[in-house]
Protein backbone atom coordinates (compact mmCIF):
# COMPACT_ATOMS: atom_id res chain seq x y z
CA UNK A 1 0.00 0.00 0.00
CA UNK A 2 1.19 3.96 -1.10
CA UNK A 3 1.59 5.96 1.39
CA UNK A 4 -1.27 8.36 -0.10
CA UNK A 5 -3.72 4.82 -0.04
CA UNK A 6 -2.58 4.20 3.88
CA UNK A 7 -3.09 7.86 4.92
CA UNK A 8 -6.57 7.90 2.71
CA UNK A 9 -7.42 4.64 4.85
CA UNK A 10 -6.28 6.02 8.60
CA UNK A 11 -8.39 9.36 7.69
CA UNK A 12 -11.41 7.16 7.03
CA UNK A 13 -10.67 5.22 10.07
CA UNK A 14 -10.61 8.83 12.25
CA UNK A 15 -13.53 10.11 11.44
CA UNK A 16 -15.37 6.23 11.93
CA UNK A 17 -14.60 6.06 15.41
CA UNK A 18 -13.30 9.14 16.64
CA UNK A 19 -9.74 8.28 17.28
CA UNK A 20 -6.70 6.47 15.96
CA UNK A 21 -3.92 5.52 18.27
CA UNK A 22 0.17 4.96 16.46
CA UNK A 23 0.45 1.47 17.67
CA UNK A 24 -3.06 -0.06 16.17
CA UNK A 25 -2.32 1.49 12.67
CA UNK A 26 1.15 0.37 12.65
CA UNK A 27 0.02 -3.15 13.40
CA UNK A 28 -2.96 -2.95 10.87
CA UNK A 29 -1.13 -1.57 8.10
CA UNK A 30 2.35 -3.85 8.95
CA UNK A 31 4.43 -0.95 9.11
CA UNK A 32 6.83 0.70 11.70
CA UNK A 33 5.10 3.09 14.21
CA UNK A 34 8.09 5.63 12.61
CA UNK A 35 5.80 5.46 9.25
CA UNK A 36 2.69 6.02 11.07
CA UNK A 37 3.66 9.08 12.68
CA UNK A 38 4.98 10.50 9.48
CA UNK A 39 1.50 9.53 7.83
CA UNK A 40 -0.09 11.50 10.94
CA UNK A 41 2.03 14.99 10.83
CA UNK A 42 1.10 14.83 6.95
CA UNK A 43 -2.27 14.27 7.65
CA UNK A 44 -1.79 16.88 10.48
CA UNK A 45 -0.35 19.40 7.75
CA UNK A 46 -2.91 18.73 5.77
CA UNK A 47 -5.88 20.24 8.23
CA UNK A 48 -7.49 16.71 7.88
CA UNK A 49 -6.04 15.39 11.40
CA UNK A 50 -4.93 16.97 14.55
CA UNK A 51 -2.48 14.93 16.20
CA UNK A 52 -2.98 14.22 19.99
CA UNK A 53 -0.50 11.87 22.59
CA UNK A 54 0.09 8.62 20.53
CA UNK A 55 -2.26 8.78 17.80
CA UNK A 56 -5.03 11.44 16.77
CA UNK A 57 -8.39 12.81 15.86
CA UNK A 58 -10.09 14.05 13.07
CA UNK A 59 -10.43 18.52 12.60
CA UNK A 60 -13.39 19.43 14.32
CA UNK A 61 -14.21 16.72 16.74
CA UNK A 62 -13.10 17.93 20.17
CA UNK A 63 -16.75 17.59 20.87
CA UNK A 64 -16.90 13.54 19.55
CA UNK A 65 -17.88 11.96 22.46
CA UNK A 66 -18.33 8.11 21.64
CA UNK A 67 -20.74 6.00 23.26
CA UNK A 68 -20.40 4.20 26.45
CA UNK A 69 -20.26 0.55 24.99
CA UNK A 70 -17.74 1.85 22.91
CA UNK A 71 -15.67 3.72 25.08
CA UNK A 72 -15.91 0.93 27.76
CA UNK A 73 -14.09 -1.74 25.38
CA UNK A 74 -11.26 1.20 24.79
CA UNK A 75 -8.08 0.16 26.78
CA UNK A 76 -10.41 -2.17 29.18
CA UNK A 77 -6.73 -4.21 30.50
CA UNK A 78 -5.30 -0.79 31.94
CA UNK A 79 -8.86 0.38 33.34
CA UNK A 80 -8.57 -2.88 35.53
CA UNK A 81 -5.29 -1.92 36.25
CA UNK A 82 -6.67 1.87 37.17
CA UNK A 83 -9.39 0.38 38.98
CA UNK A 84 -7.89 -2.18 41.26
CA UNK A 85 -4.85 0.53 42.45
CA UNK A 86 -7.79 2.89 43.27
CA UNK A 87 -8.95 0.50 45.31
CA UNK A 88 -6.05 1.71 48.64
CA UNK A 89 -7.50 5.18 47.81
CA UNK A 90 -11.30 4.14 49.46
CA UNK A 91 -11.46 5.24 53.05
CA UNK A 92 -12.63 2.58 55.27
CA UNK A 93 -16.18 3.86 56.69
CA UNK A 94 -15.48 7.31 54.51
CA UNK A 95 -17.83 9.17 52.16
CA UNK A 96 -17.03 8.61 48.19
CA UNK A 97 -18.13 10.76 45.15
CA UNK A 98 -18.28 8.36 42.28
CA UNK A 99 -18.20 10.13 39.27
CA UNK A 100 -19.33 8.85 35.79
CA UNK A 101 -17.13 7.28 33.62
CA UNK A 102 -16.01 3.93 32.10
CA UNK A 103 -13.07 3.37 34.50
CA UNK A 104 -14.95 4.70 37.60
CA UNK A 105 -17.50 2.28 36.98
CA UNK A 106 -14.82 -0.59 37.41
CA UNK A 107 -13.86 0.71 40.46
CA UNK A 108 -17.58 0.31 41.74
CA UNK A 109 -17.40 -3.18 40.60
CA UNK A 110 -14.33 -3.73 42.25
CA UNK A 111 -15.65 -2.45 45.80
CA UNK A 112 -16.05 -5.99 47.74
CA UNK A 113 -19.13 -6.63 49.01
CA UNK A 114 -18.64 -6.42 52.79
CA UNK A 115 -16.90 -3.35 52.34
CA UNK A 116 -18.83 0.19 54.85
CA UNK A 117 -18.62 3.48 53.19
CA UNK A 118 -20.57 5.95 51.59
CA UNK A 119 -21.23 6.66 48.00
CA UNK A 120 -22.62 9.37 46.15
CA UNK A 121 -22.80 9.10 42.28
CA UNK A 122 -24.79 10.88 39.43
CA UNK A 123 -23.85 7.47 37.14
CA UNK A 124 -26.58 5.17 36.73
CA UNK A 125 -23.67 2.29 36.12
CA UNK A 126 -22.35 3.19 38.75
CA UNK A 127 -24.93 2.31 41.34
CA UNK A 128 -26.33 -0.20 39.57
CA UNK A 129 -22.69 -1.83 40.75
CA UNK A 130 -23.20 -0.83 44.06
CA UNK A 131 -27.24 -1.14 44.95
CA UNK A 132 -26.71 -4.65 46.25
CA UNK A 133 -23.76 -3.98 48.68
CA UNK A 134 -25.62 -4.23 52.11
CA UNK A 135 -22.76 -1.54 54.05
CA UNK A 136 -23.03 0.78 51.63
CA UNK A 137 -25.36 3.64 52.01
CA UNK A 138 -25.99 4.91 48.52
CA UNK A 139 -27.11 7.73 47.64
CA UNK A 140 -27.84 8.99 43.75
CA UNK A 141 -27.78 12.15 42.64
CA UNK A 142 -31.01 13.10 40.03
CA UNK A 143 -31.59 15.17 37.23
CA UNK A 144 -31.61 14.84 33.31
CA UNK A 145 -29.72 11.49 32.66
CA UNK A 146 -27.79 11.98 29.41
CA UNK A 147 -28.44 8.48 27.45
CA UNK A 148 -24.81 8.91 25.77
CA UNK A 149 -22.54 8.63 29.70
CA UNK A 150 -26.34 7.79 31.88
CA UNK A 151 -25.02 10.21 34.09
CA UNK A 152 -27.24 13.00 35.39
CA UNK A 153 -26.82 16.37 35.24
CA UNK A 154 -28.34 20.13 35.26
CA UNK A 155 -29.44 21.70 38.27
CA UNK A 156 -30.83 19.38 40.32
CA UNK A 157 -27.46 17.47 40.26
CA UNK A 158 -25.68 20.87 40.68
CA UNK A 159 -27.75 22.09 43.75
CA UNK A 160 -27.32 18.26 45.92
CA UNK A 161 -23.51 18.20 45.43
CA UNK A 162 -23.03 21.56 46.65
CA UNK A 163 -24.68 20.54 49.85
CA UNK A 164 -22.00 17.61 50.24
CA UNK A 165 -19.12 17.04 51.55
CA UNK A 166 -17.12 14.12 50.70
CA UNK A 167 -13.58 12.66 52.05
CA UNK A 168 -12.48 12.09 47.99
CA UNK A 169 -13.59 12.09 44.36
CA UNK A 170 -12.99 9.32 42.01
CA UNK A 171 -13.08 11.72 38.99
CA UNK A 172 -13.17 10.51 35.25
CA UNK A 173 -12.39 12.82 32.45
CA UNK A 174 -12.30 12.19 28.32
CA UNK A 175 -8.88 14.43 28.26
CA UNK A 176 -6.23 15.41 30.29
CA UNK A 177 -2.56 17.48 30.13
CA UNK A 178 -0.89 20.10 31.88
CA UNK A 179 -1.45 23.13 29.59
CA UNK A 180 -5.40 22.43 28.93
CA UNK A 181 -6.58 20.29 32.35
CA UNK A 182 -8.93 18.28 32.28
CA UNK A 183 -11.49 18.41 29.31
CA UNK A 184 -15.10 16.74 28.21
CA UNK A 185 -17.40 16.99 25.13
CA UNK A 186 -20.12 18.48 26.78
CA UNK A 187 -20.83 21.64 29.14
CA UNK A 188 -23.64 20.50 30.88
CA UNK A 189 -21.40 17.00 32.23
CA UNK A 190 -18.15 19.56 32.70
CA UNK A 191 -20.49 21.25 35.12
CA UNK A 192 -21.31 18.68 37.42
CA UNK A 193 -17.57 17.40 37.41
CA UNK A 194 -16.73 21.00 38.35
CA UNK A 195 -19.27 20.64 41.58
CA UNK A 196 -17.52 17.02 42.65
CA UNK A 197 -14.51 18.37 42.22
CA UNK A 198 -15.39 21.10 44.69
CA UNK A 199 -17.69 19.16 46.72
CA UNK A 200 -14.57 16.50 48.28
CA UNK A 201 -11.39 17.02 50.40
CA UNK A 202 -9.34 14.56 47.69
CA UNK A 203 -9.46 14.64 44.25
CA UNK A 204 -8.34 11.17 42.64
CA UNK A 205 -8.51 11.23 38.70
CA UNK A 206 -8.46 7.72 37.16
CA UNK A 207 -7.77 8.01 33.59
CA UNK A 208 -5.99 5.64 30.73
CA UNK A 209 -3.06 6.94 29.51
CA UNK A 210 -4.34 7.48 26.05
CA UNK A 211 -6.57 10.29 27.10
CA UNK A 212 -3.14 11.89 27.88
CA UNK A 213 -2.50 15.15 25.17
CA UNK A 214 -6.54 15.02 24.36
CA UNK A 215 -8.37 18.17 24.40
CA UNK A 216 -12.47 17.91 24.35
CA UNK A 217 -14.71 21.25 24.43
CA UNK A 218 -15.41 21.55 27.62
CA UNK A 219 -12.67 22.21 30.27
CA UNK A 220 -13.85 21.82 34.22
CA UNK A 221 -10.29 21.08 36.45
CA UNK A 222 -6.64 22.25 36.36
CA UNK A 223 -4.53 19.27 36.71
CA UNK A 224 -3.39 21.54 39.96
CA UNK A 225 -6.70 20.67 41.13
CA UNK A 226 -6.25 16.70 41.12
CA UNK A 227 -3.91 15.29 44.32
CA UNK A 228 -3.65 11.90 42.89
CA UNK A 229 -3.66 10.51 39.22
CA UNK A 230 -4.31 6.90 38.74
CA UNK A 231 -3.70 5.76 35.02
CA UNK A 232 -0.89 3.36 33.07
CA UNK A 233 2.47 2.58 32.23
CA UNK A 234 1.69 3.80 29.19
CA UNK A 235 1.88 7.64 30.25
CA UNK A 236 5.94 7.85 29.98
CA UNK A 237 8.01 8.81 33.05
CA UNK A 238 8.82 12.39 31.08
CA UNK A 239 5.26 12.93 31.07
CA UNK A 240 4.77 12.01 34.21
CA UNK A 241 7.26 14.48 35.36
CA UNK A 242 5.48 17.17 33.75
CA UNK A 243 2.11 16.41 35.81
CA UNK A 244 3.96 15.88 38.81
CA UNK A 245 5.68 19.39 38.54
CA UNK A 246 2.06 21.18 38.76
CA UNK A 247 1.73 19.60 41.96
CA UNK A 248 -0.27 16.11 40.96
CA UNK A 249 1.07 12.94 42.65
CA UNK A 250 1.09 10.22 39.35
CA UNK A 251 0.79 6.86 40.04
CA UNK A 252 1.51 4.34 36.81
CA UNK A 253 -0.96 0.90 37.14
Amino acid sequence: MYAPERQQEILRLAQETGRVDVLSLAAGFQVTAETVRRDLKALDRAGLLRRVHGGAIPVGRLGFEPGLAERDGVAADEKDRIARVALAEVPPDGTVIVDAGTTTARLAAAIPLDASLTVVTHALPVAARLADHPGIALHLVGGRVRHRTRAAVDAWALGSYAEINADVVFLAANGFSPDSGLTTPDLAEAAVKRAVVRAARRVVLLADSGKFGQDHFARFADLADVDLLITDTGLGPDDARSIENRGTEVVRA
